[in-house]
């Protein structure tokens, strides 16, 4: 083991004590918090302090462990979500040397005027104001130094801790500690690429090239490398900032119906969704208060999804909501999310004990999120392992709903949805599209062709053998 990650881990040993965070590791413990709710959220709110003390990657570990309510206790999730990953910037002098090495001249080369104060520091990146020669207004994206040795070494901590945690810990094994840190990875990978960013937001921009919903800023592409990235600046009202909209007559009704429009078009239409959805990186243009237009930043973790699993969700939806709780049984066992030999009868009897009793409520406050996360529990309980894209997938649904139902509580998700999920299942299922995925497909499938006989002599052989 390394000396800085030795050090590390005493350091979070005086944390953890500081906290008094050692008695969630205790089954005993575990009985007490299900029995008492002031416990839970005292013992959350103590685990979110010291997430927030450890720093950047461990604040950003509690983020991705908010998101799975399905492992820990909702109190928990609730804390957690709390946890905003805004950190101390670095001097704006090594963001200007940081900037001239990557593009190989002095900041006056480039930016006309360049602002010293950051208009926002994460853990990764912070981000500066600027002026191009021309007059153009960006923001410019710079990867904090050393961010990437950081990184690495809080991850082998995470890594340490959870095989550790799983080792000595029996109930530690359902909470998945190693999965959720090769999530986080997964995640901090991408967010460590600024041309990879760069790109999303380019693809994203594309998809919405012309729409009156959604707009995505300009990527200046001479300015970018790896650690430095170069946008558009936007000027909106943050989506949090309801009073702000109300006051200016924002129509916001428009604007909570068009935010899940645009979620289900990114996923189902583009197949390419923006998954970090939090307030933060939502903006509203009030240029026209009775059309009010969505604004995005932040393009650092996008979504993509199979064909096989938009089916899988697209139908499922349409089963649940129609309460045909066989036909969410079969979409499992079609779509191999549980084993070929699963029972479709006791599925069927998981899914309606799971599923009906969300139907006490009005249609319109039931939310797709939760639909999806209770499917995904079925699914587990059959020993299938969900894969990361639909967890993100699910992730960026409850933050969609939660947006849209804080501007308009009278928002019915599904009435908003169907239109899309009829379009897109219609279009799928057309001979016109049946045929285009053939001729997408023609150079493989002739390939396959060419090499069926010598695997069917390599079958015989095997046979004869």
């Amino acid at each position: 083991m390394r000396l800085k990650v030795l050090i590390r881990l005493i350091y979070i040993y005086w944390v953890v004590l500081r906290y008094r965070l050692r008695s969630l590791l205790n089954p005993k413990t575990h009985k007490s918090l299900a029995r008492s709710q002031n416990k839970r959220i005292k013992s959350a709110s103590q685990l979110r302090q010291a997430l927030e003390l450890l720093g950047p990657i461990f604040i950003k570990f509690g983020q991705v462990l908010s998101t799975r309510r399905d492992l820990i206790p909702h109190e928990f999730a609730d804390e957690l979500a709390k946890l905003q990953d805004r950190v101390k910037p670095f001097p704006s002098t090594l963001a200007k040397a940081l900037i001239e090495t990557s593009l190989g001249s002095a900041i006056n080369d480039f930016f006309a005027k360049f602002d010293d104060q950051p208009l926002a520091a994460a853990s990764i990146a912070q981000v500066h104001a600027a002026t191009l020669k021309d007059g153009t207004e960006v923001v410019v994206k710079v990867l904090r130094p050393n961010v990437d040795e950081m990184i690495a070494r809080d991850l082998e901590v995470l890594d340490f801790l959870a095989k550790t945690a799983e080792k000595r810990f029996p109930d530690a094994t359902r909470l998945k500690p190693k999965e959720i840190v090769n999530e986080l990875r997964m995640i901090l990978s991408k967010e460590l690429d600024l041309i990879r960013e760069a790109s999303n937001a380019s693809q994203l921009k594309k998809n919405f090239e012309g729409s009156d919903k959604l707009y995505v800023p300009e990527v200046y592409w001479d300015y970018c490398r790896p650690n430095v990235m170069v946008l558009e600046r936007i000027h909106g009202v943050q989506i949090s900032n309801i009073n702000k909209l109300r006051e200016v007559g924002a129509d916001l009704q428009w604007l909570a119906h068009n935010g899940v429009e645009i979620f289900f078009t990114q996923v189902f239409r583009h197949n390419f969704f923006h998954a970090d959805m939090h307030p933060g990186n939502v903006f509203v243009d009030i240029a026209n208060p009775k059309k009010p237009r969505y604004m995005a930043i932040d393009f650092g973790v996008m979504g993509t999804l199979t064909l096989r699993d938009k089916h899988y969700l697209a139908e499922n939806f349409y089963a649940f909501f129609n309460r045909d709780y066989r036909r969410v049984a079969d979409l499992h066992i079609e779509s191999g999310w549980v084993p070929p030999d699963t029972s479709a009868e006791d599925l069927e009897a998981s899914v309606r004990s799971v599923c009906e009793p969300m139907f006490n409520k009005p249609l319109k406050e039931i939310s797709f999120g939760i639909v999806l996360l209770r499917l995904f529990d079925i699914a587990r309980k059959y020993k299938m392992e969900i894969q990361p894209q639909l967890i993100l997938l699910q992730k960026t649904l409850v933050n969609v709903e939660g947006l849209g139902r804080e501007l308009y509580p009278d928002l019915d998700i599904w009435k908003t949805a169907k239109p899309v999920l009829e379009k897109w299942l219609m279009e799928q299922s057309s001979p016109v599209n049946a045929i285009k995925r053939i001729i997408k497909q023609w150079p493989q499938i002739m390939r396959d062709l060419s090499l069926l006989p010598e695997r069917v002599s390599a079958f015989l052989k095997t046979i004869n053998q």
